[in-house]
């Protein structure tokens, strides 16, 4: 089964949720006057830990997953528990550079661990979960039609820098590190997200890939989305790799997972971009669907991106 099938399932036995129903990066529920915002997302070797990925940008990317979640609804991340599977094979330097990532991630984005716990398992598997509080939770469906999207950063760089190690593609030093950067160190946009709540209208971060998170954003506000590539904020770094290995460029921004930027909307009428690195990339439209618009045309956005147990880009 697909992840998408295997989440369903479940939906329809889980019926007791918390305030805001399951379908957001993070769940939460109200406590007096604010809300405890909770996610939990599970890093596993064999599928997110590409091989040139140090212990310590291992234990790093554990929290930060989890952290970007939190951010995506407009929440102060307040608190971090992780679960450690731990296969016979791994010794005890490789763990230990994973603990001082895991570390150094708590101090940069200045949570503390709250709990952890550790078991045998057939792989390394890091199961994280952040909480969060805020006054009011931004979500995924809040968006209308007419309001401007928005993306935090750049796009695509995680996505080129992979197909650049994968592809064995020789490349410079600074390229590399522009490369790697997203590729094997992304952080979470904490700041902007607690900037973007009483701003945006509905926000989600890009965990899977910017086309996929536009087609959730679309299914849930119930609106139309169009994006102009000529827009995508993509550095010159991936229209290199995209040119040396016949790639598309903009197919690489809307494919590119774990870059962990934010996608949001602005209301309408709202003229003033929020004082950060953020470009508008398209609009919301009546009706749904997502589409690429440029002046010749509009056709529908492939869905593209990251989905477990499935074939993906």
């Amino acid at each position: 089964m697909r992840e998408s099938e295997i989440i369903s399932l479940f939906f329809r036995h889980l019926q007791k949720q918390g305030d805001l129903p399951l379908g957001d990066d993070a769940g939460a529920i109200r406590l007096d006057d604010e809300w405890l915002v909770a996610t939990n997302d599970m890093l596993v070797r064999k599928t997110d830990v590409p091989d040139i990925m140090t212990p310590e940008q291992v234990g790093f990317k554990a929290v930060t997953m989890n952290v970007s979640d939190v951010a995506a609804m407009g929440a102060r991340p307040v608190g971090f528990l992780f679960s450690l599977g731990i296969p016979d094979d791994l010794g005890a330097g490789y763990l230990e550079g994973v603990a001082k990532g895991i570390g150094k991630a708590l101090d940069f984005y200045g949570v503390p661990v709250l709990s952890a716990d550790t078991n045998e398992a057939d792989d390394l598997i890091i199961d994280g979960i952040a909480l969060g509080t805020t006054k009011k939770p931004l979500t995924r469906s809040g968006a209308k039609p007419g309001e401007i999207i928005c993306a935090t950063g750049d796009l695509g760089r995680a996505l080129a820098g992979l197909l650049a190690w994968r592809k064995g593609l020789e490349i410079s030093p600074s390229l590399r590190r522009a490369l790697y950067e997203k590729f094997l160190e992304p952080k979470a946009r904490v700041r902007e997200g607690m900037a973007l709540n009483g701003i945006a209208s509905a926000a989600i971060d890009i965990s899977d890939g910017l086309s996929k998170e536009l087609h959730i954003l679309s299914k849930m506000s119930n609106v139309g989305i169009e994006i102009y590539p000529n827009r995508l904020p993509i550095r010159e770094e991936v229209f290199y790799v995209a040119k040396e290995l016949g790639e598309d460029p903009v197919m690489l921004a809307l494919a590119s997972g774990e870059e962990f930027e934010l996608v949001f909307t602005l209301p309408e009428g709202f003229s003033e971009i929020p004082d950060f690195n953020c470009t508008p990339i398209g609009r919301t439209l009546k009706g749904g669907g997502v589409y690429i618009t440029t002046e010749e045309k509009r056709e529908e956005m492939p869905l593209l991106g990251w989905e477990h147990l499935a074939s993906h880009l």
